[in-house]
């Protein structure tokens, strides 16, 4: 059967059309690339610990001189027992109470002494029988009202008590000896009151 050119040219369209859809389709249909993974940012680096500065070191504390100290042994300077003088104290002995120095030696009067200013005794019979140094003070039993001194010929100083001018006899060895009692009958021991015993 004859058919018309149009005819034929309209189907030939349609089979094209046909075949370009299968084209398209097979191209529609192909898969899709999907998209690579974004790549995500590293992680940022953080910042290193800032080095904290070392604290800044101490001063030692300054070395102190170490207080001075005086030597074992030795006086603070200015001190001088013998300036000080004696302390008068009362004693028991077969004499009686009788005057003697700190330590407990007996102290003696001399006759020619004469309860004056002056001692008369010097030279050798100061060696015999040293001076007392100026008195201090008294215990109890003794009157500090009678403690008075004198400048000997030296120029150094004598206690005296009562008056009479204080010396030690070079014969006593102990604390209580009386050996220099009634020597020459000039030398006694003295009571409380300051009165030569046995003279």
């Amino acid at each position: 059967m004859k058919r018309s050119l149009p005819f034929l040219l309209a189907t030939l369209a349609l089979i094209a059309g046909a075949c370009g859809d299968d084209d398209d389709s097979t191209a529609d249909t192909a898969s899709v690339a999907t998209d690579a993974p974004v790549a995500t940012d590293a992680p940022v680096a953080t910042d290193a610990p800032v080095a904290t500065e070392a604290p800044a070191p101490t001063e030692a504390p300054a070395a102190t001189d170490p207080p001075a100290t005086e030597p074992a042994g030795t006086e603070p300077a200015g001190s001088d027992d013998s300036a000080d003088g004696e302390e008068l104290s009362l004693a028991t002995t077969d004499l009686g109470d009788v005057i003697v120095d700190d330590e407990g030696v007996t102290l003696y009067m001399f006759m020619p002494d004469a309860q004056g200013d002056a001692s008369q005794c010097n030279d050798d019979c100061a060696e015999a029988w040293p001076p007392v140094s100026a008195v201090q003070s008294v215990e109890d039993g003794l009157d500090m009202a009678l403690v008075g001194s004198i400048t000997r010929g030296d120029g150094t100083t004598q206690g005296t008590y009562n008056g009479w001018p204080l010396y030690y006899f070079s014969g006593d060895s102990a604390a209580g000896d009386v050996n220099g009692q009634g020597v020459n009958g000039v030398w006694w021991v003295l009571d409380a009151t300051g009165t030569p015993i046995g003279a």
